[in-house]
């Protein structure tokens, strides 16, 4: 897929090739669905707990005899039909909501992710991105030039003058190419990848995984 290179001040300065191999996947939302429910499913702490009968403080001794009192029999005033008593079938918090899903898979929605981004011509390849200071008026000036919104900044390497002055900025957020994130992709409507962040894909996403 050829696409047009801009540079920042939104001028036309050449154009190249999206790799086929991670902009041209034909795309299964089977799959991309598959990793995202895994990701949330991994990032989920079960944090709400209750105590089982067998938990709860007191409740030791009988509350009354077995026999002859006219009322129903229990054994424990922590029975789960008391007042004060345990819960049954209640929330745990050692409850274990991990998936597992292979390398090769979530490579591959990552690439599903991408292609869809491209061929919706979402995608603005950018010769490079570089910022004098950490300045947020800046960063947005080249977003505001590019005329994008809701963006996700995709460079080759870390680089805090961007990151830091994207902080402030509503619906952007910058990532290098090596921790590039689905779910960072799909919140986003736009992705700014510069050249050299291309390359990085290509190295990083483009072999087989083993």
């Amino acid at each position: 897929m050829q696409v047009k290179v801009y540079n920042q001040q939104g001028k036309e300065v050449g154009t190249r090739e999206l790799p086929k191999e991670i902009f041209a996947v034909p795309v299964k939302e089977s799959v991309v669905h598959q990793v995202v429910t895994a990701i949330l499913a991994n990032l989920r702490e079960p944090w709400a707990h209750t105590k089982t009968k067998g938990e709860v403080r007191g409740g030791g001794k009988k509350p009354w005899k077995q026999k002859g009192t006219g009322r129903a029999r229990h054994g424990s005033s922590r029975s789960p039909i008391w007042k004060g008593g345990g819960v049954t079938f209640g929330p745990r918090n050692d409850r274990n909501y991990k998936q597992k899903v292979n390398k090769k898979v979530k490579s591959l929605a990552l690439r599903m992710v991408l292609s869809d981004k491209a061929l919706a011509e979402k995608i603005t390849v950018l010769e490079d991105l570089v910022l004098t200071s950490v300045k947020t008026k800046e960063l947005a000036k080249v977003l505001k030039t590019l005329k994008l919104n809701n963006v996700l900044i995709i460079l080759d390497k870390k680089n805090d003058e961007v990151k830091l002055s994207a902080k402030n900025l509503p619906k952007t957020s910058v990532v290098s190419a090596k921790s590039l994130n689905i779910l960072e992709m799909l919140k986003r409507t736009n992705l700014i990848i510069t050249n050299a962040a291309v390359e990085q894909l290509v190295e990083t996403y483009g072999k087989k995984i083993k």
